[in-house]
């Protein structure tokens, strides 16, 4: 049984599932919840968020915290206990490397990740961060789809 659970969390049912995994199977294990603000998505370079971008990033920042704080609520319920042991975290960057990287300053000995089931030429062409964690992180990864 790990002893700290990292959980990607980006608001997709899949990563849904992966909070409501963790509390089901280590409802007493403690866990990071993190998210991703990946400045791609605002049509950047990721990492490098240039002037004029503060709204944007203001704006992810807000819809982070909503997300994590859901996401902490619902670990808490199903846990039935209190929120101790759980802990928010967002970060700025490519989100596969993040994950990894969050999971080595955590100290985590294991990640779960939600799946988003792409299929086929979607899956080749626009690669998978469940995937791409799977390949490097140093611990165990369970995706959940």
């Amino acid at each position: 049984m790990p002893t700290h659970v990292l959980v990607a969390v980006d608001g997709s049912t899949q990563s849904e599932g992966a909070v409501e995994f963790v509390a089901d199977e280590w409802g007493d294990v403690p866990a990071t919840l993190l998210h991703v603000i990946d400045p791609v998505q605002a049509g950047y370079d990721a990492g490098v968020l240039p002037s004029g971008s503060e709204a944007w990033y203001q704006s992810a920042k807000e819809s982070a915290d909503d997300l994590l704080t859901e996401s902490r609520e619902r670990l808490v319920a199903a846990r039935d206990a209190d929120d101790h042991g759980i802990d928010i975290r967002t970060e700025v960057g490519r989100p596969a490397a993040t994950v990894v990287e969050v999971a080595e300053e955590v100290d985590a000995d294991h990640v779960v990740v939600g799946s988003h089931g792409r299929q086929g030429v979607s899956r080749l062409v626009l690669g998978s961060v469940a995937e791409s964690v799977v390949r490097r992180s140093p611990v165990p990864v369970t995706v959940v789809r």
